[in-house]
């Protein structure tokens, strides 16, 4: 099975869990600190045509809707998207659904304001054909916000792996449940196979904007304090969420 597959596979069979995660930032200050991270960084215009890629259960989706934004909304798994309908549903908006591969999208030059993504790019087979495309898809002065974290890089880095097993007994001594993943050995499995898990970010996404052609890149390392709860920012200690933006 490709690394593709498995990456499909993995992410269709989390579907469920991950509707509920965003059921629990919904109903937490999180909803509103999304809203304001993303309103101030997206473009200062009316009418924003927006892209969510890897939308997964829809947050985002849901999110942009209610700033005011057209979106449309990508996964690469049916399971992903038909949680995603029920939830944007649910919260009373309508956005435009799509199935398909984030790194070939079927919409013409410059069809976007803004691209969206969070807890995506880590997992991408060829991240710069990613970028590559994504800068093909927004307008002059577009923006492309990524939320993403050095989700494996422990794996290369020992000191980084002593830090997440003491945050895994911090986590127990809380009371907090062990492990969010149900498919904890497989995620791990994937991503030794992964590009970016070789990679220190967002410093390389820095990098790889430039050479794309981007003309203004914006980066914060560290937006936790923003968008964690409690539990989150003792679970995901040494792989804090960062923020990495351009504008074309």
């Amino acid at each position: 099975m490709s690394i593709q597959n498995r990456i499909e596979n993995y992410w269709n069979s989390r579907a469920g869990d991950y509707s509920e995660s965003i059921q629990k930032e919904m109903n937490s200050f999180q909803i509103n600190a999304w809203r304001k991270l993303i309103s101030e960084n997206a473009p200062s215009k009316a009418n924003i045509k927006a892209l969510d890629i890897g939308t997964g259960p829809g947050f985002f989706t849901i999110v942009m809707s209610d700033l005011g934004y057209k979106v449309t909304a990508v996964d690469c798994t049916e399971n992903m998207l038909s949680e995603a309908r029920k939830n944007v549903e649910r919260a009373g908006f309508t956005a435009e659904f799509l199935q398909g591969d984030c790194h070939q999208l079927p919409f013409e030059d410059a069809s976007f304001d803004l691209i969206v993504c969070r807890n995506l790019v880590w997992t991408l087979v060829d991240p710069i054909g990613a970028y590559c495309e994504w800068y093909r898809l927004l307008k002059p002065e577009g923006k492309l916000l990524i939320f993403d974290a050095n989700w494996y890089l422990r794996l290369t880095d020992p000191e980084l792996q002593k830090r997440f097993e003491e945050d895994r007994k911090r986590i127990v001594e809380l009371g907090y449940e062990p492990s969010l993943d149900t498919l904890e050995e497989e995620s791990s499995n994937i991503g030794k196979d992964l590009y970016l898990t070789f990679r220190v970010r967002p410093q390389w996404d820095a990098e790889a904007f430039l050479n794309q052609g981007f003309k203004k890149i914006f980066i914060d390392k560290d937006i936790t304090e923003l968008v964690w709860d409690e539990e989150r920012k003792v679970r995901y200690r040494c792989t804090p969420m960062f923020l990495a933006g351009a504008e074309k």
